[in-house]
């Protein structure tokens, strides 16, 4: 039999990347505004913003995410209130479907979510620097990189966030997408109930025994499920949770530090502080200083 190759036809191809940002803003943050050549989108992981684009002013919520092309002057606002937490991304791409994304509000589900999740910890492997610095213009590259082929997969990803955002609104709109290996391998029915009972408990000292008790489930199948997930124990999933509460309530600037520790059910002010450091490598105070400088430079 003589085989013949068939040359793979792109849909959506990403030349270059240009930033990776995750920022954590102050709930009085406010952007002043830019434009560049290359297309940026920005994705709200927590909180609220709006965005001012072509003159717009758009609201955009938790799991919103919206594209600016090319020479698209645009900034953000935030409520003064809430403190939210922005996944920004900058890529080069001519490929024509990026036309039919600009300017949209799209609902990021749990798919998405999960790849964008991806671009975040392969960006991390692959360049050196802070990804909450507004000043950083060029990723540096990590020398060695932390994880073979991270640089491609960040391409790969952000490929198949835009195809699937394509497919669901564009294309196939309702269209029923198949769950991402990534999507599938973080997210299950169980994971999910335990990460809401957590959350529903982050005022509370949980233990492993507590949350077995009422969440019906093995001491070893619990801790297993949360490795293969998170690469760590439960117990510091949840004291993770808790940390990344604490640094909302920081940010939300409505609270001062001893009654932040009071709201998480910590035993004292002491230990809320050496357990932050613990996790952050840094006291409340240091972070609070930290983003407050990084929100009034941007």
């Amino acid at each position: 039999m003589a085989y013949k190759s068939t040359s793979l036809r792109p849909s959506a191809v990403i030349k270059k990347i240009i930033t990776v940002h995750y920022f954590e803003y102050m709930s009085n943050f406010t952007f002043p505004g830019e434009s560049h050549d290359f297309w940026e989108f920005v994705c709200v992981d927590k909180g609220v913003i709006d965005v001012v684009a072509d003159g717009k002013q758009i609201p955009l919520k938790r799991g919103n995410i919206i594209f600016h092309s090319p020479g698209e002057f645009h900034n953000i606002l935030t409520n003064g209130t809430i403190a939210p937490n922005l996944v920004v991304v900058g890529f080069e791409c001519n490929s024509p479907c990026m036309k039919a994304l600009k300017g949209k509000v799209l609902s990021v589900q749990e798919t998405e979510a999960a790849l964008l999740a991806q671009i975040i910890i392969e960006a991390r492997n692959a360049f050196t620097g802070r990804l909450d610095d507004p000043y950083q213009e060029e990723l540096v590259r990590r020398q060695p990189v932390a994880s073979f082929g991270a640089e491609q997969l960040i391409g790969n990803y952000l490929e198949e966030l835009i195809i699937h955002l394509y497919r669901k609104y564009i294309s196939n709109p309702g269209q029923i997408l198949t769950d991402s290996p990534a999507e599938s391998r973080i997210h299950g029915d169980i994971h999910n109930r335990i990460v809401r009972y957590m959350e529903e408990h982050l005022r509370e000292h949980l233990t492993i025994e507590s949350i077995c008790r009422d969440n019906l489930i093995g001491r070893s199948q619990l801790q297993k499920i949360f490795r293969e997930a998170h690469g760590c124990g439960v117990i510091d999933f949840f004291l993770n949770k808790k940390t990344e509460a604490a640094k909302q309530l920081i940010r939300n600037n409505q609270m001062n530090f001893t009654e932040i520790s009071d709201c998480l059910g910590y035993s004292s002010i002491h230990y809320f502080t050496r357990q932050f450091k613990k996790i952050t490598g840094m006291t409340p105070t240091e972070y609070a200083s930290s983003i407050r400088s990084l929100s009034e430079k941007a």
